[in-house]
């Protein structure tokens, strides 16, 4: 498999992000290749296995069908007309009624790499060979990823799956809303202009490609990214603010983690250890007290606990991603072939896998905070007060811990768990519901809001550079991060613009460029 830090990507004449790289489906993905496709832009491929196992259960759903084998929402109706019995000539229609009358979420489109994350789920979903649907259709889907023609697919209003699925499958059939070469148009359009004819659903088609767990995965997935990314960088952002507040990093010690075998927690204090290793900040103010706060004391114990949380949905949503979650299941065993009503649909362990992500990542973000607050407090850091050197007349960066208190207000409201809750749909045939989509769903905005929360925290330790003796040498793992952010954010005298300083920041930890720059001077962190 491709990893991603081995990808060449350039960026397009529309600014879009594309990769050279070829992930050929047919064997498992893990989450760099899933990304790979989604947000960077790889390309797809099928292998003969993958092609193969697709075909094989297609001829049986053709054979059961004109058998007129009963099965769900194939020669029957769906959710609480299950009973209701479909003819074989009818079969078609019935899939093109399930679009047009599913397709009904609302509110703000779907972003680029989520809608192709969700193609991408449904290819892996349909192509595990137990759902039945025609290669054409999954050729269809891949054609989209490989061309970036991006489905319009409104986000709201999910409890699962069916809505934004449904506004994706009406584009493949030339009807709905495509962007296209960065412009939006009807689908139609798009599809000519792509060189495509539209799709025509078969038997079982429609309903296997709207029923899954494919977009609740695919948001989780990119959100289980961005806060594993995070995590590293909340390694890296607060070993340089441990440095400037002449931290003890006896806290660090690989002995008091033994006695505490987290793995995680270990792997944070080494991480911190390899970063502020030569410090010659830290070695002239060791002996200076006894111990730190908690915010300084107690990070590799919580950034160690958040990572162990987003290591446990990584084994989740690498899981989900390889697994078929379509129902009815077409089992295709040569003695004994079956059609099987079940629900893989479910979305609790994503669902669950997110709401959790989300309490870990809350977590993070309060103890960012907590330690920008000891830097732009003068009564703790012993620097001037909001880090300017002339406050009063400047507020400095007052301000921006404003906004931390903002995001994380918000990120705890997004901490709620959604999974938890239920409101019975289809005249009660679907009585539970596991609600995981919103989880996913709230986690991509509580990504977001960490990172700007890390980014202003960075902002701090930038600014506080200036007070420190620039005699002493910095530790080896940050002297590069602060080199080329002194390169875009000048040093803090009086008040300026901020806004794009932080933004600017926030896109450095997102790209996972703070990373590269770590890493390139001690290797990869743990």
């Amino acid at each position: 498999m491709t990893a991603l830090n081995e990808m060449s990507t350039t960026i397009n004449q529309k600014g879009i992000i594309v990769s050279e790289t070829i992930i050929t489906l047919g064997q498992e993905l893990d989450l760099n290749d899933f990304v790979a496709v989604a947000r960077f832009g790889a390309s797809v491929a099928f292998s003969d296995d993958y092609c193969q196992r697709v075909e094989r259960a297609r001829k049986l759903v053709e054979k059961w069908v004109a058998e007129a084998r009963p099965m769900y929402g194939i020669t029957t109706g769906f959710g609480a007309m299950c009973t209701q019995a479909i003819s074989g000539p009818e079969t078609a229609l019935l899939q093109k009624n399930i679009i047009l009358s599913h397709a009904v979420s609302v509110g703000e489109p779907f972003t680029r790499e989520e809608a192709r994350a969700t193609l991408l789920m449904v290819l892996q979903n349909l192509g595990q060979g137990y759902s039945g649907v025609r290669l054409d259709i999954l050729e269809r889907c891949r054609d989209f990823l490989n061309l970036d023609l991006t489905p319009w697919m409104p986000r709201e209003g999910s409890v699962g799956y069916l809505g934004p699925e449904a506004h994706m499958v009406m584009s493949l059939t030339g009807e709905g809303r495509v962007y296209y070469q960065g412009r939006l148009m009807e689908a139609a359009e798009a599809l000519g202009l792509a060189g495509l004819k539209p799709l025509e659903l078969s038997a079982k088609e429609g309903l296997a490609l709207i029923s899954g767990t494919t977009s609740t995965a695919a948001l989780g997935a990119l959100a289980l990214y961005d806060f594993i990314q995070a995590a590293k960088s909340a390694d890296v952002i607060a070993a340089l603010n441990l440095e400037i507040l002449r931290g003890l990093l006896r806290a660090f010690d690989e002995r008091v983690m033994s006695v505490r075998p987290h793995q995680e927690q270990a792997g944070t204090a080494e991480n911190v250890r390899r970063i502020l290793a030569d410090s010659e900040v830290h070695d002239k103010h060791k002996n200076e007290r006894l111990q730190d706060a908690l915010s300084l004391r107690s990070i590799p114990q919580l950034h160690g606990a958040v990572r162990k949380t987003f290591n446990d949905a990584l084994k989740t949503i690498e899981t989900e991603i390889n697994s078929c979650c379509d129902n009815p299941i077409i089992w295709p065993d040569e003695n004994e072939p079956d059609v099987i009503s079940a629900c893989n649909a479910d979305s609790s362990y994503v669902g669950l896998a997110m709401d959790t992500a989300a309490i870990a990542a809350t977590m993070l973000a309060k103890m960012s905070e907590r330690r920008n607050n000891r830097l732009v407090d003068g009564t703790l850091s012993g620097y001037p007060f909001f880090l300017v050197r002339n406050p009063g007349l400047n507020s400095g960066l007052m301000i921006p811990q404003y906004t931390q208190a903002g995001l994380l207000n918000d990120m705890r409201v997004l901490s709620t768990s959604s999974c938890i809750d239920n409101t019975s749909t289809c005249a009660m045939q679907e009585d539970y519901v596991a609600m995981g989509y919103n989880a996913a769903k709230k986690a991509r905005a509580v990504a977001e809001k960490l990172e700007y929360i890390l980014a202003i925290e960075l902002l701090s330790v930038f600014a506080a550079q200036s007070f420190m003796d620039e005699n002493l040498k910095r530790g080896r793992g940050g002297r590069k991060v602060l080199a080329e952010i002194s390169q875009n954010i000048p040093t803090l005298e009086n008040d300026i613009f901020l806004f794009p300083h932080i933004n600017y920041l926030r896109e450095l930890i997102h790209s996972g460029r703070l990373l590269e720059l770590v890493e390139e001077e001690i290797g990869p962190l743990k």
